[in-house]
């Protein structure tokens, strides 16, 4: 039942008023019991985070991939971890040892390059890359704990239903960030300080996820504490007359794939494609990726693998932390 209960919540955590009961309903078991079950799995460092998801670019983040050289890679990850924007840092084996996403907020004093170029400057990189996204095939961490997953899955770009958003939705989407607590009524809090009712909650978090805003709501977990111990950056250097837009969707219906990008390439970087594949061992990476290999002939593909995670958590979008870390970087000829 626990490997159930992790599947199932990691595709769509509930967001009404009793979430365990409907979980239960689903299962076959008790509201009482899969609370239990969420509890130990939180204490356990199972589960990492229950809240929401969002969309970066939707809610008006620029955002990137980054690739850093850096000698004091210990030093470089906690100058690099201060920023707000920064949700996943690595060490990765490759001559590119550092590699971290970063989100700029909407109002930032500082362009995405100016940023990258500050904490460049702070790490005393010698090289980078900036690699934004072009075109998001897949953006899906779902791992199949119980094991019976097909090895596809069909991968399709939902249509969105656009919308200016409200005082009161940027006031949802700061309560959705936070981690829920594992009681009966998570969401009480919500309710009662934004003075709605759970109806309409359920509404406003139908309609972010409508017009995009809104990726799902669902938990995240430590992903070796579950038994998926290999994290590879798998990318791809495509031939000059490939299609990469329908080699990425191919790409992104393996069920291992949980992200698909394509980005910019450079005289030192050829690599188009990018995918991350998660699995319980190097070797099943290998068998993912020799079948990916056959089905789209690359004209070359590298492994990264992660060697040492620095940081891995939400961003807490529009919060004042991203205003408060510009005043304390941003150089004199910017402000």
């Amino acid at each position: 039942m626990q490997d159930e209960i992790l599947n199932l919540i990691q595709k769509e955590f509930p967001v009404t008023k009793r979430p365990f009961q409907k979980i239960a309903q689903k299962v076959g078991s008790s509201e009482d019991e899969v609370l239990d079950i969420y509890k130990k799995l939180k204490n356990d460092k199972i589960i990492r985070q229950t809240s929401a998801i969002f969309d970066t670019k939707s809610l008006g983040y620029k955002s990137s991939l980054v690739a850093f050289m850096v000698d004091d890679i210990e030093n470089a990850a906690k100058i690099i971890n201060t920023h707000p924007g920064v949700s996943h840092n690595y060490e990765r084996d490759h001559q590119y040892n550092l590699w971290f996403t970063i989100a700029i907020a909407p109002n930032s004093k500082l362009d995405l390059e100016k940023t990258i170029e500050i904490l460049a400057q702070k790490t005393k990189a010698k090289d980078y890359l900036i690699l934004p996204t072009k075109k998001m095939f897949k953006i899906k961490v779902t791992l199949d704990v119980k094991g019976d997953r097909a090895k596809k899955e069909k991968v399709s770009k939902k249509k969105v239903e656009k919308f200016e958003l409200t005082p009161y939705d940027y006031e949802l989407i700061k309560y959705l960030q936070k981690d829920i607590e594992p009681i009966y009524e998570p969401f009480q809090k919500i309710v009662k300080n934004l003075n709605i009712s759970y109806e309409e909650l359920e509404n406003s978090v139908k309609k972010l996820q409508n017009g995009g805003y809104l990726r799902r709501f669902a938990s995240i977990l430590y992903h070796r504490r579950v038994g998926f111990k290999a994290n590879a950056m798998v990318v791809w250097e495509l031939k000059e007359d490939s299609d990469a837009q329908k080699i990425g969707y191919k790409v992104a219906e393996f069920s291992k794939v949980s992200h698909c990008y394509l980005r910019p390439t450079f005289k030192n970087w050829p690599y188009s494609l990018f995918s991350m594949i998660h699995a319980k061992s190097k070797e099943e990476i290998d068998e993912v990726v020799e079948e990916i290999a056959k089905e789209i002939d690359p004209k070359s593909y590298a492994f990264l693998y992660s060697t040492k995670e620095f940081k891995k958590q939400r961003i807490e979008y529009f919060s004042d932390d991203f205003e408060r870390w510009e005043e304390d970087n941003i150089p004199l000829e910017v402000s």
